[in-house]
């Protein structure tokens, strides 16, 4: 009988162990979620610091300020360290690193008390290959405040004449649309157009002109109203092909407009304002970086690299 108690004792010895064993193994992988979904918080931290840091770039000190401010927001500066640097053009890529030092509860059983967590992200700034909310008006890559000497030229005051672009009646109106390039598009679309811009990215290349007479219409009129005071993205052409509804243009960069008035007369149109520097929706190219072939006229889009 003593011998089956003694026995009864090692059993109930061997279970407390098991259920701690048991608990403390539970009590961990709590821990390791908490650690996991703090990794995710600070992940998520540096690559939003990164990116907001970005859209100052190539200034190294604007760009350092606003990824600290925008840290400090979001999480914390504890721990964090940030670098300018050149992936493709000089100041053109900012790392934000973070260590952040995090507890644990049930490790402690397991003689682990703290865990260090890091998060790295880069983002560049570059001119970008694809663009989205485009308004569906070019601009002749020759005007002077893009191409004249010491050029591209900001926040001079300027007046674009619409009605010179070698296309008859389309007032450099085009046609966004790539799955209807020879459609005519109606009056109420190119006016959402200009109000919200094209809801797709667009590639550089070519587009067909819009040939209607629509530069006058109300509908187009009351929507560039409601731009005044704001920023336009303009697709930029160098060459125009063909008359009509075959009018071509090619399209090889972006420029952004500021638009205080627009005026519509007979047969010719203007818009008053001036071209200006603007971070804008686009795609860019991370694997071979920027394509040399497309004009820096002072539209950039930002993107994470790592």
């Amino acid at each position: 009988m003593n011998r089956f108690r003694r026995q009864d004792g090692q059993v109930t010895v061997l279970a407390a162990i098991f259920m701690l064993a048991l608990v403390g193994m539970a009590g961990l992988v709590l821990d390791v979620g908490s650690w996991f979904r703090q990794q995710r918080v600070t992940q998520a931290t540096v690559d939003a610091a990164a990116l907001a840091g970005a859209q100052s770039l190539p200034n190294a000190d604007n760009a350092n300020a606003t990824a600290t401010d925008f840290a400090s927001k979001n999480g914390g500066v504890a721990g964090v360290s940030i670098t300018i640097g050149s992936k493709w053009t000089p100041n053109d890529l900012i790392t934000v690193k973070q260590a952040k030092a995090s507890n644990g509860f049930f490790s402690n059983l397991f003689g682990i008390s703290t865990v260090t967590l890091r998060a790295t992200a880069s983002a560049v700034n570059e001119v970008p290959t694809s663009a989205r909310y485009v308004a569906p008006i070019v601009v002749n890559i020759k005007h002077p405040d893009l191409s004249g000497p010491g050029c591209p030229c900001f926040n001079d005051p300027t007046t674009l004449d619409l009605g010179k672009t070698g296309a008859p009646g389309a007032f450099a109106l085009v046609n966004l649309d790539v799955n209807d390039p020879n459609g005519t598009i109606g009056a109420s679309t190119l006016a959402d157009w200009i109000q919200h811009g094209y809801d797709k990215y667009l590639p550089l290349g070519s587009y067909f002109s819009d040939p209607g007479a629509k530069w006058n219409n109300n509908t187009i009129q009351n929507a560039m109203q409601l731009r005044y005071g704001t920023d336009l993205l303009f697709p930029v052409y160098d060459t125009l092909l063909d008359q009509g509804s075959n009018a071509e243009y090619h399209i090889l960069g972006w420029a952004g407009f500021h638009l205080t008035r627009a005026q519509a007369d007979g047969t010719s149109g203007t818009l008053d304002g001036y071209f200006t520097q603007v971070i804008w929706q686009g795609i860019v190219s991370v694997d071979g970086g920027p394509s040399p072939t497309i004009p820096d006229l002072g539209v950039h889009s930002v993107a994470l690299v790592d």
